[in-house]
Parts: structure tokens; C-alpha cells; sequence
């Protein structure tokens, strides 16, 4: 009896030790994140909301936690895997990770009898392979964030508790100051009629959703940094349609421009130019009361660009700088949806970081879609805004970012959207006012409060079926990563 005791002890030292030599065989380490959010705000997440003082505020407090494993397995492998868990405090109902919606895995409310919290899920898990098969392609395979230059086109949110990730194949080359990327994406996997689907003549290739994207960067010009980016997302039956025996509800969109960014004279600069093409009968068809029906062959012809000037004096006392820019995303009107050839001309910025151009309220996230109070129901967007930031004193920064927004193409009497056009309306939907204050506690943590401000107008309100003048916003942030 007490030679088993014994050798339990023993086990445990042995497989103490082997594990602690493999783990330095690979190179393992670890690190995470832990994020907490309060927020208070009267724009629109719950049903009560309607940018008006007689709503009650919307204050919920929301948490990410995160861990990470990196393995430097060999000298030209690795591989990455991080968990993550995101909820709301006190919600029965705990939210998945990317949609947001209740996920499975139970609830762990003060209330619940039984705290069965199984919500921690992949966010990210992929293996890099440098040189792969000789070549000087790295493979970077797996569960993935892909992010690009500055989240125009492929970002990860930045704001969102979940963030964004992709399920890619992407390979990168890099050559003196060039550098090529490409990557293919599974964005919907259509399986077969047996794994749920309700038409059993519908074909796989009807059913999946793919992207492709193409990059290119070159480093030195002007200053600055020259980056050609191509996106194809091929959708042949239209997002979320699970019915489609016929290719009537056509979604493809391929998009391609340029971005030029750097500093001149002491300037910062950015210049970005976009086209889009493909179709756009799923788009088309989701406009109220439009003329349009699915099947027609509704074309994309859009585009947008974007032009940014800022100058930071660094020889003042706060280091104040000061950024102007302007960014124009076409949109549809409903003479471009009447006749045989119809366009679709509202451009859509396919994965970006909305957060991060669009006002810190995220009133404009559905850019490009015909959805009913969402965006600018398919009228585009002009972003006119001043930001400027400084540094009060050390470890700390402020920013106050001023908008201006209007729609591409004027609202008044388009009737498609269902507005009044009465003359009320036309392109001005109003400014935003974004304030945050961030300080750099120590070298692991970092504390962020803001407050913003949006003020409505007639446009805004017939476009988002709200009534109120405006809407305040106000956060507090705990940032700590080890």
C-alpha cells in the first residue's frame, strides 16, 4: 500500500518534468487579455431607444477574455491558438463571439442555479510556415484576423468585444520593400441537402460564399507607402438566401483600388481610391418599396476614395496635431434601379473597420446595403471631420473628432426608400461630436473614457424612422494585457 502511494507522487513529478522539456522543446508562450466596457447611450440598442430625451439610456457593461499560446515549434514553424469568452454582466443569455447573438453553452447569471459558463471558444488558431516546399512564400493557415493597411477594406473591428476573423489560407512574400499577399477566404460553407438544407436540388456551388484577396505594397514612395488591394467575394446566391435553385439572386462583388499614405514636409497624408463591380441583384432587391426585383441583373458600378492631411507639432508643448479629411462612398439613386439597365451604384467597403473612419457612435456600419435602417438606405455617404489630438501631460491623450455627414446622393423624394419627399429632406444627416480621454496606467494597462454626441436631421430621422434630435454616448474602459 505504501509503495502505490508512493508511486503516484512519483508520476506526477516525472510528468511534471516531461511536459516542462517539451514545452521548451517548442518555445511555448503564453499571454491575454483582459477587457471590461462600461457604456450608457440613447441611440438605438434597445427597442425603447429612439434618439429622444423621453427614451430612458440604454447602460450595459460588456467582457473580453482572452488567452493566448504561442508555439515556436521549429525553425519554420509555428503555430498560434487564442481562446476568447465575451458576455454582457449579468445576462442570462451570454453572446457568441462574432454575431453577437446568444450562443450555446447555458448562461451564467448571479440567478442561475448552476454556473455552467461554456462559452470560452477559438477565436484565432492557425499554424505559420515560413519558405513553404522551398519557395519564399510563407502559409499562415487557420483561423485568422486579416488586417490591411488602415482597416479600409479588411479590418477587425477594433471596437467590438469579438473582433473579426476569417477561416483563410493566406500566403505572404516579402522582398525588399515589396511585399505580396494572398489569401482565400471560406465565408459560408454550403455543405449538402443532408446537413440541414430545405431544397434538395440546389447545388453546392449555389450555396457557398468565398473570398479572394490580392495585395500589394511597396515602401518608399513619397514618403510613404504604395499598397494595391484587390477583393472578390463570389456569392452567386445572395447572403442568406438558402432557396436559390437558379442563379436570380447574384451578390458577387469584386473590388480593386489603391492607397498612397505617408509624410511629406512634415505633413501626414493619405489618398485611397476604390471601384466595385459585379452583381447586385441580392442588394437590389432589398430597397422598401422598390422598383426592382430579384433576378433582373442589376449591376455594381460603385466606388469611393478618401483624402486625409494632418500635421503634428512635435516641438509643442502637448504635442497637439491636427487631421482634416474626407471621404466619399457612392450611393443609388432610384432612377439607377428603373429601367433594363439597372446599377447598383452604392459602394460597400466589404470587411472594413467602420469604427475607425465612420464616427465613433457606429450610425453608418451597413454602408452599401439597401437595408432599411441601416446605413443611408443605399444613398452612400460624404464624411467631412477635424480630429485633433494631444497629450495633456505624460502617459495621457485626448481626441476630439468632429463630423460632418451627408449622403452621397440627396434623400429627397426618393420614393424606393419609402421617403416623403416632401422637401424636408436631402443630403445633411447631421454632425458628431467624439471625446475620449486614454490613459496608459502602467506598462500593462490602459483606461479610456468617452463621450460622444450626434446631432439628427430631418434626413437622418426620415432614413432611421426616429424621432428625437439626438443622441449622447459615454464609456469607461479597462484595458489590461499580460
Amino acid at each position: 500500500m505504501k509503495r502505490n502511494l508512493l508511486i503516484i507522487p512519483a508520476l506526477m513529478v516525472t510528468a511534471f518534468f516531461a511536459a516542462t522539456e517539451i514545452a521548451k522543446a517548442a518555445d511555448i508562450s503564453f499571454s491575454g487579455q483582459l477587457l471590461t466596457r462600461y457604456e450608457i447611450n440613447e441611440h438605438g440598442l434597445n427597442a425603447s431607444n429612439n434618439f429622444d430625451d423621453a427614451s430612458e439610456a440604454a447602460d450595459f457593461t460588456v467582457s473580453r477574455v482572452r488567452l493566448n499560446t504561442h508555439a515556436a515549434i521549429n525553425d519554420t514553424t509555428s503555430a498560434f491558438i487564442q481562446m476568447s469568452r465575451n458576455a454582457t454582466w449579468g445576462s442570462n443569455a451570454i453572446n457568441d463571439q462574432n454575431t453577437g447573438n446568444a450562443a450555446r453553452g447555458g448562461s451564467n447569471g448571479s440567478f442561475e442555479v448552476s454556473d455552467n459558463d461554456a462559452n470560452m471558444g477559438v477565436h484565432q488558431a492557425y499554424v505559420n510556415i515560413k519558405n513553404f516546399y522551398g519557395s519564399s512564400l510563407d502559409l499562415k493557415l487557420g483561423r485568422q484576423q486579416i488586417v490591411l493597411d488602415g482597416h479600409r477594406l479588411f479590418g477587425n473591428t477594433v471596437w467590438t468585444v469579438g473582433q473579426q476573423t476569417h477561416d483563410a489560407l493566406r500566403l505572404d512574400h516579402k522582398h525588399d520593400n515589396m511585399s505580396f499577399s494572398y489569401a482565400w477566404i471560406v465565408n459560408t460553407e454550403g455543405g449538402t441537402p443532408n446537413n440541414g438544407e430545405t431544397n434538395a436540388t440546389q447545388t453546392d456551388a449555389l450555396k457557398e460564399i468565398e473570398t479572394h484577396m490580392a495585395y500589394f505594397k511597396y515602401a518608399g514612395i513619397l514618403g510613404g507607402n504604395l499598397s494595391v488591394t484587390y477583393a472578390g467575394i463570389i456569392d452567386p446566391c445572395g447572403t442568406g438566401n438558402t432557396a436559390c435553385v437558379t442563379e436570380n439572386t447574384d451578390n458577387d462583388m469584386h473590388t480593386i483600388g489603391f492607397r498612397q499614405a505617408g509624410q511629406l514636409y512634415g505633413i501626414d497624408y493619405r489618398g485611397e481610391y476604390y471601384y466595385q463591380w459585379g452583381d447586385a441583384d441580392q442588394d437590389a432587391s432589398t430597397l422598401a418599396n422598390g422598383n426592382t426585383t430579384a433576378g433582373t441583373g442589376t449591376e455594381r458600378d460603385a466606388y469611393m476614395y478618401g483624402i486625409r492631411v494632418g500635421k503634428t507639432f512635435k516641438n509643442v508643448n502637448m504635442k497637439p496635431s491636427l487631421t482634416l479629411w474626407y471621404d466619399y462612398l457612392s450611393g443609388t439613386t432610384d432612377a439607377d434601379l428603373t429601367g433594363s439597365d439597372q446599377k447598383w451604384r452604392s459602394f460597400n467597403p466589404v470587411f472594413d473597420t467602420g469604427h475607425k473612419f465612420y464616427g465613433l457612435q457606429d450610425l453608418y456600419l451597413g454602408i452599401g446595403s439597401g437595408a432599411e435602417n441601416s446605413g443611408t438606405a443605399a444613398l452612400g455617404l460624404q464624411d467631412i471631420a477635424i480630429k485633433t489630438k494631444m497629450s495633456p501631460m505624460p502617459g495621457w491623450t485626448f481626441k476630439a473628432d468632429y463630423h460632418w455627414f451627408y449622403t452621397a446622393e440627396s434623400a429627397k423624394s426618393q420614393r424606393n426608400r419609402g421617403l416623403n419627399g416632401d422637401g424636408s429632406v436631402g443630403s445633411d444627416l447631421g454632425n458628431e461630436l467624439d471625446l475620449s480621454l486614454t490613459n496608459k496606467y502602467n506598462a500593462n494597462t490602459t483606461i479610456t473614457a468617452g463621450f460622444s454626441n450626434y446631432t439628427t436631421t430631418a434626413t437622418f430621422r426620415d432614413l432611421r424612422n426616429v424621432v428625437g434630435d439626438g443622441s449622447n454616448w459615454a464609456y469607461l474602459m479597462f484595458d489590461v494585457k499580460f
